[in-house]
């Protein structure tokens, strides 16, 4: 994009500025024009007998202050009768003047066009400052709000589009660390793309989490032609989007109900490896539910659009009767349907809720999902129940109701960007999982959940470099061996090991590795995924980039650290040499 578009339009809004005032400007020049020409040529007071007469300096002095301050006397002497006739009427003129013009500038400031071009250009100066990288978050949203408050904990900036003047003013009362640019505008335009710095050298990445899946399409054609190396995160709410956007290249392509769509279909074929990676994503610290596993069975499904479509054909792959409750006409011969709501009992029983192992609230609508969902435990109290929440702020009332398993889309779509753009390792390792069977994944769980417990540990990625891996780096580009488990020593009882386990291990030769071992040789360039405690993590990150840390690890051996404490090692080795005769 040519960098000259975005000056040109900072001018056009001081043009527009002027265009506006014009006529204002041209009446109130006028006016003073009109009025230092009279004082000059209206006679004064006679002196000596002369008449006097106003200089035009100070003509131009007298009508300045009296315009703007109603004066301070007159100068440089006395006026006559005529002349102040002459300024009486030259105040009323001028009053009439400013009167108009600052009504001008009252209705002008008021002008959405000109208020939303200099935001435009209050925008474009922000982002063409940022000095750091960030990510171009276009939607703000619940899943856009929680993707901004995690970037900002990460230290990551963001800016924003967003077309709901309300969601942007919304920025500036949450606590940010540092300043979110913000604008107010569609984000399927190019150009609104290229101001807010999509081009620019720091951008990292463009995230689309529109609730309109064209504008989403839309940035994702914007992203793969302006900036084709920038990774984009796009959400997509229908297959057809979702195709498109696979057509052209895009990365990462978010369809929060295919997502649940998929981990239904794995829990129901493969509950341990479902349950290995709840264990793996959900939020750190909170503890997995063993026993919660949906049932197979016979299954009740509350809406047939989106969402209810993929439930289907998740209970369909692995050959379950369904019945569909919906107001809309039938629109398959496969499956039972019942016309309803499901908000009433009338429709429910005649589903068969009463013998079912499971329902699905799926509207779009979160009161009817929790009717349904209250009137369904009534009626069977023994019923595996997922609920559909579509609104974030309504999580007091869905907290409340306790159902098996609670789809939220936004936070679907947040946690999976999260993961992307602060552990892309993990997106590869999960797909790992899901080819493996079953007997390997309940070994791998037990082994894991036996060293770190039940709760969701912090899961994280570290390179081998010379960034982030100093002292191990180092060592082995002079040819050092160090294998995975030196490094996983405990700091400060090298007989221990850490809290954590390597779960994937990359190399830039593909050859990856999953749940390497112990005495796995590390290599420049390897990059880690880790599961563990905080404490751990951050005792890993230490032995790595430490050197005498690193060497304890390594030969168990606490070298002295600081320059004194050397010093007289050395001393202390040379003492200990023995002499020659």
């Amino acid at each position: 994009m040519n960098l000259m578009q975005p000056l040109a339009r900072h001018h056009s809004v001081f043009f527009l500025i002027l265009r506006r005032l014009r006529a204002p400007l041209i009446l109130l020049i006028t006016a003073m024009a009109i009025s230092v020409l009279g004082l000059t040529l209206v006679p004064g007071p006679t002196e000596n007998g002369e008449v006097q007469y106003l200089s035009f300096f100070h003509a131009v002095y007298f009508m300045s202050y009296t315009a703007t301050t109603i004066g301070f006397g007159e100068t440089p002497y006395a006026f006559s009768d005529q002349q102040r006739l002459w300024v009486v009427f030259s105040i009323y003129m001028s009053v009439f003047c400013w009167a108009y013009t600052l009504g001008t500038v009252f209705a002008l400031l008021s002008d959405r066009n000109l208020r939303q071009a200099i935001a435009t250009q209050r925008f474009v100066r922000e982002v063409r400052r940022l000095r750091e990288p960030f990510y171009l978050v276009c939607g703000y949203g619940e899943t856009g709000r929680l993707i901004c408050h995690a970037l900002d904990r990460m230290g990551l900036r963001s800016v924003v589009l967003e077309i709901d003047e309300a969601k942007v003013g919304e920025i500036d009362l949450h606590s940010f660390a540092a300043d979110v640019p913000a604008l107010c505008a569609d984000a399927s335009n190019p150009e609104l793309l290229g101001y807010a710095g999509l081009t620019h050298p720091n951008c990292a990445g463009v995230i689309a989490l529109t609730n309109n899946d064209a504008t989403n399409l839309a940035i994702a054609i914007a992203a793969r032609l302006l900036a084709p190396k920038l990774p984009a995160l796009c959400r997509a709410e229908h297959r057809e989007t979702s195709a498109n956007m696979a057509s052209f290249g895009t990365r990462h392509i978010i369809n929060p109900f295919e997502r649940f769509g998929e981990t239904l279909a794995l829990a129901l074929h493969a509950p341990i490896a479902s349950q290995l990676l709840d264990w793996l994503t959900g939020i750190p610290g909170t503890a997995v539910d063993r026993d919660r596993r949906p049932p197979r069975g016979h299954w009740i499904v509350c809406g047939h659009g989106r969402f209810g479509r993929w439930m289907v054909d998740a209970m369909d792959a692995e050959s379950l009767p369904v019945t569909i409750i919906d107001r809309g006409l039938q629109t398959d011969g496969t499956h039972r349907w019942v016309h309803g709501d499901g908000t009433g009992a009338e429709a429910l029983l005649e589903a068969g809720v009463q013998k079912a192992t499971g329902i699905v609230a799926g509207t779009n609508s979160d009161t009817d999902n929790l009717s349904i969902a209250v009137t369904a435990r009534e009626l069977n109290p023994e019923l595996f129940v997922i609920l559909r929440q579509n609104h974030h702020a309504n999580h007091a009332l869905f907290d409340a109701f306790e159902s098996d398993i609670t789809v939220l889309p936004s936070e679907i779509v947040a946690y999976e960007c999260l993961a992307i753009l602060s552990t892309p390792l993990l997106v590869p390792f999960l797909d790992e999982i899901r080819r493996r069977d079953e007997e390997w994944c309940s070994v791998q769980l037990e082994r894991l959940t036996t060293r770190l417990g039940w709760n969701v540990p912090e899961i994280w990625s570290e390179r081998v470099n010379l960034s982030k891996a100093t002292a191990l780096y180092r060592r082995l580009m002079r040819g050092e061996t160090i294998s995975l488990g030196m490094v996983l020593r405990s700091t400060t009882q090298a007989d221990t090991y850490l809290d954590c386990e390597v779960l994937f291990l990359e190399r830039d030769d593909d050859d990856h590795l999953l749940m390497p071992a112990h005495d796995t040789p590390l290599r420049p360039g390897d990059e880690l995924l880790l599961a563990g405690t905080r404490h751990a993590r951050n005792a890993f990150a230490l032995g790595i980039a430490n050197e005498h840390t690193l060497e304890y690890l390594v030969s168990g051996e606490d070298l002295p650290d600081g320059w004194i404490w050397r010093k007289f090692s050395r001393r202390k080795q040379q003492a200990a040499k023995p002499h020659l005769p």
